[in-house]
């Protein structure tokens, strides 16, 4: 299986000689396995002048990106949805797969870094937040029948028994190195394990919609919601009586402790010693 890149094209907090902002591209790679080390991953940073934002620009820079890592991913990660066209034709050019995703730990992290340390080293630096545009999210879905689960629980493990996960049985899944989150060895990651005899079938369905993340949400009712894709979300559960909406709060309280970091799992009942399906997630502040 070959890599996974996630993508940044958008103005910086920069601006040239005639008082343009200054764009940027960015690409790094998504690690897959809890093994992998931070350092390890590719990375490709280039400035594109205001005048020459387009989807060719890109394109070139994303040629230049593959050439330096010495083969192209199998698909690309990007989070802007005011950018979709012009990353998608880019990308669909160069031939490769553009998906929208709020998975791009990696890229987040990166991104914050610079605005730290780059960016104001930077000649025509203008302080203050890089301007983003914000879409309204759509409602959440109802999940299809087929793939409610039949029981679901509230887990936690500590972060140190996610170490040899690269050597559980999983069908379906992608985790990250823990570092990348910056938490220890002793923090208590909470998590929610649906039981389903139609496991197979939900874990794959499940793989194909770029999870972003697990919410218990009291906006409209007292729900536990799967984000996924750039904007899209589902109601996986609703909660109901009294103890297990303490078990929920507790997960969110949990999650907030671990730095947003959290798993959903998915088996096909509480004795199975494999996962259909497991997503190590973690909630990301995205601008």
């Amino acid at each position: 299986m070959g890599s996974i890149w996630e993508i940044d094209f958008y103005s910086r907090p920069i601006l040239d000689e005639k008082q343009k902002k200054v764009w940027e591209v960015l690409i790094c790679e998504s690690p897959s396995d809890i093994r992998t080390k931070p350092e390890s991953l590719f990375r490709y940073a280039k400035y594109c002048p205001s005048t020459q934002v387009n989807s060719v620009w890109l394109r070139t820079a994303l040629e230049e990106a593959i050439e330096k890592a010495g083969e192209a991913p199998i698909k690309i990660r990007f989070f802007r949805r005011q950018m979709n066209n012009m990353i998608t034709k880019a990308c669909q050019d160069a031939g490769i797969p553009a998906q929208a995703s709020r998975r791009i730990l990696v890229l987040n992290q990166w991104l914050k870094q610079r605005m730290e340390e780059v960016y104001p080293q930077e000649p025509g630096y203008q302080q203050g937040t890089n301007a983003s545009v914000r879409l309204e999210s759509p409602l959440p879905q109802r999940l299809p029948d087929a793939l409610e689960g039949e029981q679901w629980a509230f887990v936690s493990l500590q972060a140190a028994e996610f170490a040899d996960m690269s050597e559980w049985d999983i069908g379906f899944g992608e985790a990250f190195p823990l570092e990348l989150a910056n938490i220890s060895a002793e923090t208590r990651i909470p998590g929610v394990l649906i039981f389903s005899s139609r496991a197979l079938p939900i874990a794959g369905w499940m793989s194909g919609l770029e999870l972003a993340c697990l919410n218990f949400d009291t906006k409209q009712g007292q729900r536990l919601i799967l984000e996924t894709g750039a904007t899209e979300s589902w109601i996986l559960a609703n909660i109901n009586n009294p103890q297990t909406l303490a078990e929920a709060k507790g997960y969110e309280k949990a999650k907030q402790e671990a730095n947003g970091v959290h798993f959903i799992g998915v088996q096909s009942d509480p004795q199975a010693e494999s996962f259909t399906g497991f997503w190590l997630l973690q909630n990301l502040n995205l601008a």
